[in-house]
């Protein structure tokens, strides 16, 4: 099934932490290259978010949580193939060794130096809302180049960039 350019595809983040520490993933590959993220990934056909979180989870770290807890969403919109729904889940873990993933290199990174790796910045947002146990609705929009231009948060109706 080709998906029209422009329609919504529906993705999960699964943000992993322990204490104020967020095991990220360092992308090889885009979107967002050579930057940290949670790790995640796209829905299977006929997959709850949920299901897929889990599912993700397992796939990229090899560790099986056994529940997360949703938290919000992320809508991104763009006037290129870049137009995303996620939902965004939270697990708390175990301070582990990061383990090997196929899709980049995990690392610990503590919330106070997230700034200081590179780091898309809507994730900024939704760190600092979990740490806070927020419950968000972010909608961003980007240029055609993907810089983000606008970051609403729509449940308290504010403008976070």
């Amino acid at each position: 099934m080709i998906v029209p350019e422009g329609l919504k595809r529906t993705a999960v983040i699964c943000v992993l932490k322990n204490g104020n520490n967020f095991l990220l993933l360092k992308r090889l590959k885009e979107p967002n290259k050579d930057t940290y993220t949670p790790v995640g990934g796209k829905l299977d056909p006929y997959e709850s978010p949920y299901k897929a979180a889990l599912r993700e989870t397992y796939e990229e770290t090899g560790i099986k949580v056994e529940k997360m807890k949703f938290c919000g969403m992320l809508t991104e919109s763009s006037p290129t193939k870049y137009n995303w729904t996620s939902y965004v889940y939270l697990a708390e873990i175990d301070f582990i060794p990061p383990p090997p993933c196929n899709e980049g290199d995990l690392e610990w990174i503590a919330f106070e130096q997230v700034l200081d790796v590179p780091t898309p910045k809507t994730d900024w947002f939704i760190y600092q809302y979990l740490l806070q146990n927020k419950t968000f609705a972010f909608s961003a929009d980007y240029d055609a180049d993907l810089n983000l231009l606008i970051m609403h948060e729509e449940i308290e109706d504010i403008l976070v960039f």
